[in-house]
């Protein structure tokens, strides 16, 4: 069955895809009961652009956005942060939660490109606004600009929130060799933004997080991203480790929008 130009399925896809929403579910039991402080959770097919009436590229379910109802409606969590660094802008999640103030949905990605949303003014709305945290970025950002943003920003952001349980959509197309985007993060790169993700975790919510693939189309640098989500969550202390300086002249085009975050978050 071909749903769009992206998005087909076969005979096996719906239960491929039922595993993998299945994986989300069980990897937060895993991190909520103590069972496990984190986990990455290796699945295909990817989920972020899924919506709730409309299957969209590559995505069947929404994985991400699966995990964390469950963690609200049936583990009764009050505040669920999600972090989407794919390089795509995660329009269902970002549907899925648009209104919900329980939520943080915080993206970086590559803008203007597919799908088309994720402008730092949607902000969510009705009792929402300030819940969605869109950043979005020109292609060409590499290391230094994500290591900015990842170490200064988006912990000082994750801390006035307060979640209870960090999800992360690890889409690891945004390294330098993926054939579908023009970022030029390296291994070490990823492995520097993990660190930080796993760090707030250790500060905020005892450890709970959750790193789901997302995308990544390039097979070495799709197994070097896991590889350097995995040696991050193998590393302890990094709750300890001070925020980098707050400094606006290197968060690349994230500085552009700080105006906007700024009604919702002391930056």
């Amino acid at each position: 069955v071909v749903f769009d130009p992206d998005t087909s399925a076969g005979p096996a896809s719906c239960e491929a895809a039922l595993v993998a929403a299945g994986c989300g579910l069980a990897a937060v039991d895993a991190v909520v009961d103590g069972s496990a402080k984190s986990v990455f959770a290796m699945v295909r097919p990817p989920g972020h652009h899924a919506e709730p009436q409309r299957v969209m590229g590559f995505c069947l379910f929404n994985n991400i956005a699966i995990a964390a109802h469950h963690a609200l409606d049936s583990l009764g969590m009050n505040r669920v942060a999600i972090v989407d660094f794919d390089v795509h802008h995660g329009n269902g999640t970002q549907a899925a939660f648009y209104t919900d103030p329980r939520v943080l949905y915080l993206s970086t990605h590559q803008h203007p490109y597919y799908p088309g949303t994720g402008s730092a003014l949607e902000l969510g709305a009705d009792k929402g606004v300030g819940s969605t945290l869109n950043i979005p970025l020109r292609s060409g950002h590499s290391d230094a600009e994500y290591n900015a943003i990842y170490s200064a920003l988006v912990p000082r952001i994750l801390e006035q929130f307060q979640p209870e349980l960090i999800l992360v959509s690890a889409g690891l197309d945004l390294m330098e060799d993926d054939p579908l985007a023009g970022m030029g993060v390296s291994t070490n790169g990823v492995l520097n933004i993990a660190r930080s993700l796993v760090g707030c975790a250790e500060r905020l919510c005892n450890g709970r997080i959750v790193f789901m693939l997302e995308g990544g189309y390039d097979l070495d640098s799709l197994t070097d991203g896991v590889g350097a989500c995995l040696n991050a969550m193998g590393q302890t202390g990094l709750g300890d480790e001070p925020l980098a300086d707050f400094m606006e002249s290197q968060l690349g085009d994230a500085k552009h929008h700080l105006a906007h975050y700024r009604p919702f978050f002391l930056l």
